[in-house]
């Protein structure tokens, strides 16, 4: 079985105008040697132009799988290398995509993190792959990566191995939520925060509510 590890973490490296309501995007995101803090917020260092729909704790830090980058280098006949999709963690060996919603990781010797939801293509990241239809197949392909809130503070870089800690009995991925959601997922989500095995970020109630089966 593969080890998983962290590839490369990522902060942003300029800030890129933008034609978006704010004219400008945190979304170039590069490499960085050696251990870079992480607080509740996320790296230091790193910025979200977008503090509206991006960031806060509960979106602290962004990862993506190189597996997924990999499918895409090979559809867009380009590379992708880590932080193009604005992430700041590539990691091998563990799949963000179909991690648990409240599975728990620990990267290095002393950082948890706790998976929180499915990153949503925005019109920012059409713009910056500059691919026709962009927000369509990314969103139809489910490869969406995932958020991470931060439950415990400390340093992390390139090669630091991700041990998990904690997989949630509910069963329902990220990718599945994103893909797919049900009225079953939702209840086994919402049983799990009830009973505290899981803490729910507040825009999933909004999700709920459109899932709600009319009276």
């Amino acid at each position: 079985m593969n080890t998983a590890s962290v590839l490369a973490v990522c902060r942003v490296h300029q800030l890129l105008s933008d034609e978006g309501r704010l004219g400008v995007t945190a979304i170039d995101k590069r490499p960085v040697d050696g251990p870079v803090k992480v607080h509740r917020l996320g790296l230091r260092g790193d910025i979200q132009a977008d503090r509206i729909d991006h960031g806060g704790e509960d979106q602290a830090l962004y990862a993506y799988s190189q597996a997924d980058a990999d499918y895409w280098a090979a559809e867009l006949g380009r590379d992708i290398p880590p932080g193009y999709f604005g992430e700041n963690l590539r990691v091998a060996g563990i799949d963000a995509t179909n991690a648990v919603i409240g599975e728990r990781w620990k990267i290095g010797l002393d950082v948890e993190v706790e998976v929180t939801s499915p990153r949503r293509p925005c019109s920012t990241f059409q713009r910056r792959v500059n691919e026709p239809h962009w927000v369509k197949r990314f969103t139809e392909a489910g490869l969406v990566g995932t958020y991470l809130r931060v439950v415990r503070t400390g340093s992390i870089q390139a090669g630091d191995h991700i041990h998990r800690l904690y997989v949630p009995a509910h069963g329902v991925t990220i990718g599945k939520w994103f893909c797919d959601p049900t009225v079953q997922d939702m209840e086994a989500l919402r049983d799990a925060d009830a009973d505290g095995l899981i803490r729910l970020q507040p825009e999933y109630r909004q999700e709920f509510a459109k899932l709600q089966p009319a009276d």
